[in-house]
């Protein structure tokens, strides 16, 4: 399982590096009024109600966008390229193994302060510097973004903002389409995926459900899934003593105990779990990147 890790991480070295210089990039875009990027905000890209599919050219459009929300909040991408580059090996090869596999991903560690990670629709994920200070070896590393591949995967943040009704009735949106009470409807849902993401927090069945899909992911790449269990427990003993709790995992998800309490059920699932790697050299390496 080890060499497995290994060769994996290689394979992906070349896609990586390109892939994370080309995101911010893209992303970028989105502040140019006049790009087609930006326009999804005034409905020239395609959106589907929710009784259909989005198609995934529009929910990466919408996700880049709140990437773009999520770099504003907490702050830009931390100044290593061989860190960020190791960030987005980790998580290709995790990605590889989950089960929305198909789709590019691209990865960030944020210089913020701020203990969270969070994932926009279409495959773009953060981790803040504070949480990957949290962390103690490459398999904890790996847990929490399968846990953020996971909400991709099922499509947690567009199901959300589909579940509240804000799509209902409005058919397919086009630039024509977008004025009056429709164009406000469109801004409200985007505005309310925005809360969801960074304030409020998903529904407490998405994160078990991320939770289960983070072990499984993790064990499927070789790596211990009991890591979703330590990291879990690392901030519930950092919860007992934070005092400002806003934007991070402590508001955005649901009480640990419980969560750590559903995934120590689920261990017994891989009972091989300790003999899976954990790889805390490599990881101390690239940790004093940071």
């Amino acid at each position: 399982m080890k060499k497995f890790i290994f060769m994996a991480l290689i394979t992906l070295m070349l896609s990586a590096t390109f892939a994370f210089a080309g995101l911010f990039d893209q992303v970028q875009k989105f502040t140019n009024p006049d790009s087609k990027e930006s326009k999804i905000f005034s409905g020239a890209t395609k959106v589907l109600s929710s009784s259909q599919e989005i198609d995934y050219k529009t929910e990466r459009s919408i996700g880049e966008s709140l990437a773009l929300e999520g770099l504003q909040r907490f702050g830009n991408p931390v100044k290593s390229e061989q860190l960020q580059q190791y960030l987005n090996l980790v998580g290709n090869a995790v990605a590889a193994n989950s089960k929305r596999a198909t789709i590019p991903y691209q990865f960030a560690v944020l210089d913020s302060q701020v203990q969270n990670a969070f994932a926009v629709p279409g495959g773009v994920i953060f981790i803040s510097r504070a949480l990957f200070n949290l962390l103690s070896d490459e398999a904890e590393l790996a847990a929490v973004l399968a846990h953020e591949i996971g909400h991709v995967s099922a499509k947690h943040a567009l199901k959300s903002t589909q579940r509240a009704q804000f799509f209902e009735g409005v058919g397919t949106i086009t630039a024509a389409s977008m004025k009056g009470d429709t164009g406000k409807k469109f801004a409200s849902a985007i505005g309310d995926m925005q809360a969801v993401l960074f304030d409020k927090g998903l529904d407490k069945e998405m994160e078990f459900e991320a939770d289960l899909a983070a072990m499984e992911t993790t064990y499927r790449t070789g790596y211990d899934p009991s890591a979703m269990i330590r990291v879990l427990e690392k901030l519930q003993k950092l919860e007992a003593s934070s005092k400002d709790k806003k934007g991070s995992w402590f508001s955005t998800h649901p009480p640990l105990s419980e969560r750590i309490s559903r995934l120590k059920g689920q261990l017994q699932k891989y009972p091989d779990y300790a003999a899976q790697a954990s790889v805390s050299e490599r990881f101390a390496k690239q940790a004093k990147l940071k």
